[in-house]
């Protein structure tokens, strides 16, 4: 039984009615047992004591949409638009993977996300057995899913839905229950219908949620009309998609009728701004999102695409992006961004109960943060700072589950000089190949 006290830091709760405050936190095993502005009472006496003086604690980041083994592919393409990037320099190379190329990139993602605060991340990909043990290894807490692309023989599309059935069947629940798993279908462009309906009956089948990448370009779009006749959120609802649990990639391209449908089915959206701006995807209606009551997280998608992993620049660009296009400084608040990547990320993954936010009886995941730096000072609203002056390289501590997984900025359970040579070396055998 272990037991932790960090004593005088700066805790932001995440909690409406007590949003920050100076004080005491104990941590007991894998939960939060106290959290006040007084000193907690008849603690054991091996309890660990950590000066949180110079540090500001908060719920860890969640990141809710990425593919971890492309961090491989960081900088092999950029300034291209989707379809390119996709068809012409991501497939190709994706291609040549073996094991041990999803094994480096997911490890070397894992190594960013943590030492930059993420504690718990979605992935999309395949050879998730590889994903899923690197995660096993590296402390942090995965929702996993094996991708799948369906335009392929009828044979090829039945191997990968077994693949991912058994994956989605095996891993959850693993690793401390820090695992847990999704249905994946990759898109509706990549995807017949009819296959798609069958990913919706094997989520059905074994309760699990559903993940997809749905109305990411205006081109997307187009040619679900062209060849479905509906776009693609009344294309996924007639296929039954949203009778499940359902997370979405993207959702750039949205009418009025389509938000009120996804809030009405309870759907959830994953918001990649950095990815999007970057590939010239658009910029989704997300004012507009919140305001119907759909839950709006924040992903980074992929290294290829963003090109890195900091939540912290999300939730920054979360805030600045749709101020500037509506015009409106109110559109997104500091605070409302902050929730994207904490609150509203822990209900993104049904999680909400256990993780993201600072509160007696949830899950320990939390982040220290050095704010003894000059763009923390003057001392004014911690919030702000966080959103506008913060980044991912503040980060100084880590834990989840109770865990201290990144002390003084390094991982405490991964080699991370063996996994830079890894990925470099997985890189270079992938150009030669």
């Amino acid at each position: 039984m272990s037991q932790i006290w960090i004593e005088n830091g700066l805790f932001i709760t995440m909690d409406e009615a007590n949003p920050s405050f100076k004080g005491h936190m104990v941590v007991k095993d894998d939960r939060i047992t106290y959290l006040g502005v007084e000193a907690p009472q008849q603690l054991s006496e091996d309890v660990q004591k950590i000066d949180g003086s110079k540090l500001a604690f908060m719920p860890g980041l969640i990141n809710t949409h990425g593919h971890a083994a492309m961090s491989l592919l960081r900088g092999y393409s950029d300034d291209q638009n989707l379809q390119v990037w996709l068809e012409q320099k991501m497939w190709p190379m994706e291609g040549k993977y073996v094991d041990q190329d999803t094994r480096a990139g997911s490890a070397l993602a894992i190594v960013e996300m943590l030492r930059s605060g993420t504690t718990a991340f979605v992935d999309m990909y395949d050879r998730m057995d590889q994903v899923a043990q690197m995660v096993e290894e590296g402390g942090i807490r995965g929702v996993l899913t094996r991708g799948v692309i369906g335009l392929c023989p009828a044979d090829v599309q039945e191997a990968k839905l077994t693949e991912a059935i058994a994956f989605a069947r095996d891993w959850n629940g693993k690793a401390n229950g820090r695992i847990t798993t999704m249905i994946s279908p990759h898109a509706p462009y990549t995807c017949p219908p009819a296959y798609i309906e069958r990913f919706v009956q094997a989520a059905h089948d074994y309760n699990l949620p559903l993940h997809t990448h749905m109305s990411e370009t205006i081109a997307e779009v187009e040619q679900n009309v062209r060849d479905y006749g509906v776009r693609p959120v009344e294309h996924l609802d007639r296929l039954g998609f949203f009778s499940r649990p359902s997370l979405v990639a993207h959702a750039v391209h949205l009418n009025d009728e389509e938000i009120e449908l996804l809030a009405a089915k309870g759907v959830h959206v994953s918001h990649n701004p950095v990815s999007n701006l970057k590939l010239a995807s658009g910029i989704a209606r997300v004012p507009d999102l919140l305001r119907a009551g759909v839950t709006v997280s924040l992903g980074t998608d992929s290294v290829a695409s963003n090109n890195n992993l900091d939540l912290f620049e999300e939730i920054c660009f979360a805030a600045l992006l749709h101020k500037g296009i509506s015009g409106d400084p109110t559109a997104v608040p500091a605070w409302e961004a902050l929730k994207m990547g904490t609150v509203y990320g822990a209900k993104a993954i049904w999680q909400q109960d256990e993780l993201g936010s600072l509160k007696v009886g949830k899950k320990a995941d939390f982040i220290a943060i050095n704010i003894e730096q000059p763009h923390f000072y003057p001392q004014t609203d911690i919030v702000s700072h966080l959103v506008y002056s913060g980044s991912g390289r503040d980060v100084q501590h880590v834990w989840i589950n109770g865990r201290q997984v990144v002390k003084n900025g390094s991982c405490t359970l991964l080699d991370e000089e063996k996994i830079r040579y890894e990925a470099q070396a997985s890189f270079d055998r992938l150009l030669k190949a």
